[in-house]
């Protein structure tokens, strides 16, 4: 098992936050919107840069994506910024009509994702989003797993023509991934090869699914852990080429496993090579008030889990 190391914990809004100023100094047309946020999304290094490119629209999230929408008539490349329950769940009307089914240039980032929102509760949680944003036609849904990637995937949506949703979390995680990295739209990382079992993972469950595999080769088994973290457009290739050596599959994700990324995945396989799943995932349920680790532990989003999940599917071939 390859071993992976981090020297500090950072959340992945402020991955965000660093990546939307480097995305604003290369780019004029980068402009940014928040619905009274600004501190939650890490914003402040922008606006302080970028005054004039920045608009606080005020709690009045549909009002923002409307105005998002307007902003690419002229060129501009508007990134909106609030939680991802207001991101999705109280907006979709406004996106699907506004930005996709017009296919405008928005990018929707969504922090606070996930049940690590924590003590907040369910009506501030959201595990649907995910889902609600891949079946948007046209549009690109994005979850990386750490600071360094989602700095690098913000700075890669300025220059992605089209309608994205970058969702990112609050906790602190550790920030494992290289700082210089190049991000790949619609491409998986290959994290550690192995053979015995395909781990696929996205956002906050990437880093378990490491521990996931490290506990696993103490019981002799190999796992193959990937790192999707672009969940549309799917690295088709890379998950049946993975999927082909291993002869089994575990997806983990901090989202309900109705219409996540297991979903995705499942589709791939019982159209090209059917294989067993196990999910790790909120299982459809809603979230509740709690600590993030309480609630992470709560509803099996752990290595734990995963290791579990992978014994089962292994037992399954």
């Amino acid at each position: 098992m390859k071993k992976f190391t981090y020297t500090e914990s950072k959340d992945t809004r402020s991955g965000f936050g660093a990546g939307l100023l480097e995305a604003g100094k290369t780019n004029e047309n980068v402009v940014a919107l928040c619905a009274d946020l600004i501190g939650s999304l890490k914003m402040n290094d922008f606006i302080k840069e970028f005054p004039e490119r920045f608009f606080q629209i005020g709690i009045a999230e549909a009002n923002m994506m409307g105005i998002a929408a307007g902003l690419t008539i002229g060129g501009k490349i508007p990134f909106t910024g609030t939680f991802a329950n207001f991101s999705t769940g109280r907006v979709y009307d406004q996106i699907r009509q506004s930005i996709a089914y017009s296919d405008k240039n928005v990018k929707i980032c969504a922090s606070h994702a996930g049940l690590t929102l924590g003590e907040d509760g369910a009506t501030h949680q959201i595990l649907e989003d995910i889902g609600l944003m891949k079946m948007l036609p046209g549009m690109t849904v994005i979850n990386p797993c750490d600071f360094n990637q989602t700095k690098a995937a913000t700075i890669a949506l300025a220059s992605h023509v089209g309608p994205a949703y970058l969702r990112f979390g609050r906790p602190v995680v550790p920030n494992f991934t290289p700082a210089d990295q190049k991000f790949e739209i619609g491409k998986a990382v290959m994290l550690n090869e192995g053979k015995d079992v395909t781990i696929i993972a996205t956002g906050h469950l990437v880093w378990e699914a490491i521990k996931a595999g490290e506990e696993l080769e103490t019981l002799g088994i190999d796992a193959e852990i990937i790192n999707i973290h672009t969940i549309k457009p799917l690295d088709t290739e890379a998950i049946l080429k993975s999927v082909a050596k291993t002869g089994c599959v575990v997806t983990a994700e901090e989202h309900n496993r109705l219409g996540g990324l297991g979903d995705s995945v499942a589709q791939v396989l019982a159209q090209k090579l059917p294989t067993p799943q196990e999910y790790v995932a909120v299982d459809d349920s809603f979230g509740e008030s709690g600590t993030p680790a309480q609630l992470m532990e709560k509803y099996g989003l752990t290595a734990s889990t995963i290791v579990a999940a992978a014994r089962k599917a292994i037992s399954r071939k």
